[in-house]
C-alpha cells in the first residue's frame, strides 16, 4: 500500500515538474508577475514662434478592492486628511458592494509612496496623464480636445491623434514579500516612445487679436455669430481661424456643442457682392469686355426676368471698376449675361467653390455650388452678385488670395512641422498651388479695383491710411423660410494688405448683425479694420508699401489699351485715350476727390463739407490740363 502511494506520488511529480513544466511556471508567474502598461506622453503642440499651446499634466487615479481592505474605517479617515475629504466619503464607497471601487481621480502625486499607506493591501494607484491648454479660449477650435483616454476627439488633436499618441510600452513586475509589485532588472522592459510634437502655422497674437475683435463686434453687432480667417495669401498658411462666441477646451463639456465646431469651415452662408469677383475676372479672363465698357445700371432698379433687382444707390452708367467700386448688382448681373452660366460655372469651380479645401481638419463642408445644368432662368444673375450659392469663410479667404498672389489657388495648411522621437523623423509642410485661376495681369487689374472699393467706395471703413488694402464688401439676405429675409442679413469683408505686394489676408463675417451694421461696409468691414490695425502695431515683420498708391487701373492708360477691343471700340474709351473725361465725383469724399482730380491734371473749388452730391463739369465731359472743378458737398 505504502508503495503504490509512494509511485502515484512520483508519478504526479514527474508530471509536474517534467511532462507539464512549462504549464505550471506560467502559473506561477500569472500569480507573482504582472505586465504594467507604459503610456507615453502625448505629443505636445506650438504655434509658428514655438509657444506651447498644450500640456500633458500627470495625475493619479486611486482604486481598491474592498473585499481584500481589513480597516475600511480606518483607510477611510487617512484619505479624509490626506485628500482634504470627509473620511465618509470613501467609506461609502469602500461599501458600495462593488468588487473594484475609484476612490479618487486627478490626485497629483502618488499618494501611495506615503509610509502610511504603504503598508495597507488592497489599494492601488494608476497613473495617467491629462491633457491641459494653458490659453483656454484661444484656439480651441483649432486645437480641439482629448478623451478621458488621450485619444484626439476633436480639431487637430484629432486631425493628427495618430502622430501624437506615441507607442505604448511594458514592464513586467514581480510580487516581492510585501506582496507589492516591482520592477526587476532581469525582467523584461519595453520604453513607452512619445507622441510627435506639431507646430503649426498658428500665431497665438494673431488669434487672441482675431478673437477679441470678432467678440467685440458680435456683441457690438447683437450679432448670432462672427467668424474670421487670417492666413498668408502667398502660401495658404492659416495664422489664426476662429468663430465667436467660443468655447475652454479645458471644460469643453461645459458648453454647447455648436460653440465647438470652427465655423470658418463647417458652416456655409451666401457671401453676396464678395462673390462679384467671380463673375468680374472670368469677363476679363475669357475677354468679353474691356475696361472701359459701361453698363446701364437703370438709375438702381432692375428687373430681372420676372425678378426685382435693386442697388442701395441711383446708378446710370458704370463700368467694372466702377461696379466694383459701388457694389452694383445690376451692372454684375449685365456682365453675368456676357460670359453665360457655362462660364460663370467654370470659374465657380476654378475658385474651389463647391468643393473642400482638404484643410487639415475633420468637419470641412463642400459648400453649395448647383451644377449649371440645373441652374434656374434667374440662377445666373442670382449667383453673379453672389445668391443661390454657398460658401464657407475659408473657401472665399482661398479665392481672395489668388487675386493676392496673382492668379493660384493654394491648399491652405494649419501644421507647419510634426518632429518625432520615434524615429527622428521631421516632416516640414511645403506651400502647394492647386492649379492657376486666370493671369497676373487680370488679378493685377482686379487687386486694384479692389484698392479702389475702399479708397472711394463701400469698403472705407476698411482703409487704414499708408498700408494700401484692398478689399470687398457683402451683403447679403439670408434664406429662410423659402424667401430672402429683409431682416436677417450675413455681412462679410475680405482684403489684404499691402496690395502691391500682399502679405496678410483676413476676411470677416457677420450673422445676423442689427442694422444698420448689416452693410458689409459698416459691419464686417469694420472689424477688419481694427483687427488689421493691431496686427501692424504689434508684428514688425509685416513691412508697409514702399510706394504710394498709383492710379487705379481704369485710369491707367497703358494697361487700358491692352485690354480695349479695337475691333468694337467705345467711342468714351477712345475719348479717354485721347482726352480728359471728367469722373463721376458724386458720393466721394473730399480725400478721395482731391486725389482724383490732382492725377488728371485738374484744379479743385470745394463748397461745402461732408461727401459730394454735385459737379462741374459734368460727368463724362472732355477738360482741359488745369481746368476748374467745382465741387459740392453737404
Amino acid at each position: 500500500m505504502i508503495i503504490m502511494v509512494w509511485l502515484i506520488l512520483c508519478g504526479r511529480l514527474f508530471s509536474i515538474q517534467i511532462i507539464n513544466s512549462n504549464e505550471y511556471q506560467k502559473v506561477v508567474k500569472k500569480q507573482t508577475q504582472i505586465k504594467e502598461i507604459i503610456l507615453p506622453d502625448r505629443g505636445i503642440i506650438f504655434d509658428k514662434n514655438n509657444s506651447v499651446l498644450t500640456r500633458n499634466i500627470t495625475h493619479y487615479t486611486l482604486i481598491a478592492n474592498p473585499s481584500k481592505i481589513n480597516d475600511k474605517i480606518k483607510l477611510s479617515n487617512i484619505l479624509g486628511v490626506m485628500l482634504d475629504k470627509k473620511p465618509d466619503y470613501y467609506l461609502k464607497k469602500l461599501n458600495n458592494g462593488n468588487k473594484f471601487s475609484y476612490l479618487e481621480r486627478n490626485i497629483k502625486k502618488n499618494i501611495l509612496e506615503n509610509e502610511t499607506l504603504k503598508s495597507i493591501k488592497g489599494i492601488y494607484i494608476k497613473k495617467h496623464s491629462r491633457r491641459v491648454y494653458p490659453h483656454g479660449e484661444i484656439a480651441s477650435q483649432i486645437l480641439g480636445y482629448t478623451d478621458t483616454d488621450g485619444i484626439g476627439i476633436s480639431g487637430v488633436e484629432k486631425f493628427f491623434n495618430n502622430y501624437l499618441s506615441g507607442n505604448t510600452g511594458n514592464v513586467i513586475k514581480s510580487r516581492g514579500w510585501s506582496g507589492k509589485y516591482q520592477q526587476k532588472s532581469d525582467l523584461p522592459y519595453i520604453p513607452a516612445i512619445n507622441g510627435d510634437n506639431l507646430k503649426l502655422t498658428i500665431d497665438l497674437q494673431y488669434q487672441s487679436i482675431l478673437q477679441d475683435e470678432l467678440e467685440r463686434r458680435r456683441i457690438e453687432t447683437n450679432s448670432i455669430s462672427a467668424m474670421g480667417i487670417i492666413m498668408n495669401p502667398q502660401t495658404g498658411a492659416i495664422l489664426a481661424m476662429s468663430s465667436m462666441p467660443g468655447f475652454d477646451n479645458n471644460s469643453f463639456s461645459k458648453f454647447d456643442i455648436s460653440k465647438h465646431r470652427c465655423k470658418v469651415i463647417t458652416d456655409q452662408f451666401e457671401p453676396g457682392s464678395t462673390y462679384k469677383i467671380v463673375t468680374a475676372i472670368a469677363a476679363m479672363d475669357e475677354g468679353k469686355l474691356n475696361l472701359f465698357e459701361e453698363y446701364n445700371c437703370e438709375n438702381g432698379e432692375f428687373i430681372y426676368f420676372d425678378k426685382k433687382i435693386e442697388d442701395h444707390e441711383k446708378y446710370g452708367h458704370l463700368n467694372l471698376s466702377q461696379i466694383m467700386k459701388y457694389s452694383s448688382n445690376i451692372g454684375i448681373i449685365k456682365i453675368a449675361e456676357k460670359i453665360g452660366s457655362k462660364t460663370l460655372y467654370k470659374y465657380s469651380r476654378l475658385f474651389g467653390f463647391g468643393s473642400k479645401s482638404k484643410i487639415d481638419l475633420y468637419g470641412e463642408t463642400n459648400g453649395s455650388l448647383k451644377d449649371e445644368k440645373k441652374w434656374s432662368k434667374i440662377s445666373l444673375g442670382q449667383i453673379s452678385m453672389g445668391h443661390e450659392i454657398g460658401v464657407t469663410a475659408l473657401q472665399l479667404a482661398l479665392a481672395y488670395s489668388s487675386i493676392a498672389n496673382g492668379g493660384y489657388l493654394v491648399k491652405p495648411y494649419i501644421v507647419d512641422e510634426v518632429n518625432s522621437e520615434k524615429d527622428e523623423f521631421y516632416k516640414k509642410t511645403s506651400p502647394k498651388v492647386i492649379r492657376k485661376i486666370a493671369t497676373e495681369e487680370i488679378m493685377t487689374n482686379m487687386k486694384n479695383m479692389l484698392r479702389k472699393v475702399v479708397t472711394q467706395g463701400t469698403g472705407e471703413y476698411a482703409d487704414v491710411a499708408g498700408w494700401e488694402i484692398a478689399g470687398k464688401t457683402g451683403t447679403a439676405q439670408k434664406y429662410i423660410d423659402g424667401q430672402y429675409s429683409n431682416e436677417k442679413f450675413i455681412s462679410n469683408f475680405v482684403g489684404f494688405f499691402p496690395a502691391s505686394n500682399p502679405q496678410i489676408l483676413t476676411a470677416i463675417i457677420l450673422d445676423e448683425p442689427k442694422m444698420p451694421m448689416h452693410w458689409g461696409g459698416t459691419g464686417a468691414a469694420v472689424a477688419f479694420k481694427r483687427v488689421v490695425k493691431r496686427i501692424i502695431n504689434m508684428d514688425d515683420t509685416i513691412k508697409p508699401p514702399i510706394k504710394k498708391d498709383k492710379i487705379l487701373v481704369s485710369e491707367n492708360l497703358k494697361s487700358l489699351k491692352k485690354n480695349i477691343d479695337l475691333k468694337n471700340p467705345v467711342s468714351l474709351s477712345m475719348n479717354i485715350l485721347k482726352k480728359r473725361i471728367m469722373p463721376d465725383l458724386r458720393g466721394e469724399s473730399l480725400k478721395n476727390a482731391m486725389r482724383i482730380i490732382s492725377d488728371l491734371g485738374l484744379t479743385i473749388k470745394v463748397n461745402g463739407s461732408g461727401k459730394i452730391f454735385s459737379q462741374i463739369p459734368k460727368p463724362g465731359k472732355i477738360v482741359k490740363n488745369k481746368e476748374v472743378c467745382a465741387v459740392y458737398l453737404k
